[in-house]
């Protein structure tokens, strides 16, 4: 880097309504998976961050679980690691769908109210779109007067994102890098590992089982036969839930196992050999004291 040009760096939150683009966002910016994605809300559960380093710029972006009204202890501490995530960042990005302004956005907006931190509005999604239909969109929420910048992208395709890029630099402060330049993700291999498995649950079952579904690693240190030795307890609410996770002759859980060994072996580098249980543990998500003990813990959020 010349001493002409100074580093910029700085945290930035992605914050919108479940199942809006945030992690695909983010792991496209990343351009290696960090956080799971699928098609069903509440996918993202606790706030993970995406670490995008270029030769002059350090940008931290922290993913947060998609913002709602909370009705479950689980819901509360999701729309508690949201929020709490606005509090120390440099930057927000509020990211919504190309459509009129629902009440849950509404809501968040007036979260974003509280906040003295520069707001971009990101449109994602642009490419599902005539473009003659964004402009009574970005007008709808201009008059709200919350945002410093409009940026119409689509974390799938690549648009827009070279310009996304550009505005940060110029809102980022100076600053060092606060990250080693390798690093992609402040979160240990274990939660990366979990997530995996969660994110095949959410993709290959239905109804209520994949968000009565938790991941918890028991085990993930040891090598025999040059392979990795992982073991995994997926908890359901249910024993209805636990059998279809399981599924006819065990076929479900094969299938989770396969897919999501494959996706583990890319993320580690290594041949692993992944043994996963499942197991009851009733109203999971309405037990603060089982909740704390799988790792959604509040005092991260403090």
């Amino acid at each position: 880097m010349s001493q002409e040009t100074k580093n910029k760096s700085g945290f930035v939150a992605l914050v919108g309504r479940p199942n809006v683009g945030k992690s695909t966002l983010m792991n496209f910016l990343v351009g290696q998976k960090v956080a799971i994605t699928s098609n069903k809300p509440q996918t993202t559960r606790n706030k993970i961050s995406g670490i995008y380093t270029t030769d002059d710029m350090q940008v931290v972006f922290v993913d947060t679980p998609g913002i709602f009204k909370p009705h479950l202890e689980l819901d509360n501490y999701m729309d508690k690691a949201s929020l709490s995530s606005l509090k120390d960042v440099d930057l927000i990005l509020f990211m919504v769908e190309p459509e009129k302004m629902g009440r849950g956005d509404e809501y968040i907006i007036e979260q974003l109210k509280k906040v003295n931190v520069p707001i971009l509005l990101l449109i994602n999604k642009v490419d599902q779109v005539n473009p003659n239909e964004l402009l009574p969109i970005i007008d709808e929420y201009h008059k709200l007067d919350v945002y410093k910048e409009f940026l119409p992208i689509s974390a799938t395709q690549g648009i827009g994102i070279a310009d996304l890029i550009e505005v940060l630099r110029e809102y980022l402060p100076e600053g060092p890098d606060y990250y080693d330049p390798e690093q992609i993700t402040d979160r240990p291999e274990y939660f990366m590992v979990a997530e995996l498995i969660r994110e095949q649950i959410l993709k290959l079952t239905a109804e209520e089982v994949p968000h009565a579904a938790a991941v918890w690693v028991e085990r993930m240190n040891q090598h025999e036969n040059n392979k990795l030795q992982i073991e995994a307890t997926i908890y359901v609410e249910k024993s209805g839930q636990k059998g279809i996770i399981i599924g006819k002759g065990g076929a479900m859980l094969k299938q989770i196992g396969i897919k999501s060994r494959k996706q583990i072996e890319e993320l580690l580098g290594e041949k692993v050999n992944l043994k996963i249980w499942v197991k009851v543990q009733r109203n999971w998500r309405s037990d603060p004291r089982f909740l704390k003990q799988i790792g959604y813990n509040s005092k991260d959020l403090s």
